[in-house]
């Protein structure tokens, strides 16, 4: 059985929470598994667990998400959301690593990749997004809204429709039966689990998606020297990106993955990741 453990890594002003399970073994690379927006390392758990069963598996929360600290900044980019996360892989003692990203977690692992390249042995992008000028400029003036706790607990349905709105809507700010997902919405406590960690996070949970929006990822993929897997379900909001993304990519292989909504998608992404990652 995989047991998921919990630590915290100080990084210079601040810490690192992270989740760990399975163990090292020789001649596999730990892999350093990063979340998307705006959860924490929490949901990645159930990929945790069947990864971990051959290898080291650490997922940290990104700063300012789950229990990790926020960065002191006003407006930070992607490179100054990987820097603490690389400063974690150090003080963890984890050496070499292989890199597993989803959405935003895509986005700061691909930023890894290029800081660290030497240290970088494969890489996992899970749901990556391109976006037009027009789709950058609506989601960064729309998606990520500011806020804070109030008297009158405003903020508990706010942060409340916004998770649920996510399931249903894409981008979930336009509310048309042009924008559903057509794929429903989680379980009631895997609704409020997400809940609780964008209230965790409320008035940092913003700065990491306005990040991800602005991210220049035309320019940074086609830098990539290490092996890549362009990963997207079917279900995915970003599903019809990931041929740009793979063009863009050298060395980059594609995978389309079964619905997230499949029975069987977990063990499905689990096998194919852990190929990817013990292939020659």
């Amino acid at each position: 059985m995989v047991i998921i453990r919990r630590g915290f890594v100080d990084v210079g002003a601040g810490q690192i929470h992270y989740r760990r399970a399975g163990t090292a073994r020789p001649g596999r690379r730990a892999l350093v598994m990063l979340h998307s927006n705006p959860v924490s390392s929490r949901s990645l758990e159930p990929l945790m667990t069947r990864l971990a069963v051959d290898r080291l598996v650490v997922a940290p929360d990104t700063p300012g998400l789950g229990d990790s600290t926020p960065l002191a900044m006003i407006a930070p980019e992607i490179p100054d959301f990987a820097r603490p996360v690389a400063a974690a892989i150090d003080a963890l003692g984890l050496g070499a690593v292989d890199l597993y990203g989803s959405h935003t977690g895509a986005n700061m692992a691909l930023e890894l990749a290029l800081q660290m390249p030497d240290r970088v042995g494969r890489l996992i992008l899970d749901g990556i997004a391109l976006y037009s000028p027009e789709e950058r400029a609506d989601l960064l003036a729309n998606y990520a809204q500011e806020m804070r706790p109030d008297l009158s607990g405003t903020y508990l349905l706010q942060a409340w429709h916004f998770m649920r709105d996510q399931s249903v809507f894409w981008p979930w700010f336009h509310r048309t039966a042009d924008h559903l997902r057509q794929v429903g919405l989680p379980d009631a406590r895997g609704l409020h689990a997400n809940v609780l960690d964008v209230l965790k996070a409320l008035e940092t949970y913003h700065l990491a998606y306005r990040a991800s929006f602005a991210y220049d990822k035309e320019g940074r993929l086609p830098k990539l020297t290490v092996p890549t897997l362009i990963a997207t379900s079917r279900a995915d909001i970003f599903y019809g990106t990931q041929d740009r993304v793979a063009a863009l990519v050298p060395n980059g292989l594609k995978l389309d993955l079964p619905s997230t909504a499949d029975p069987g998608y977990l063990d499905a992404a689990a096998r194919a990741f852990a190929e990817f990652l013990d292939r020659a």
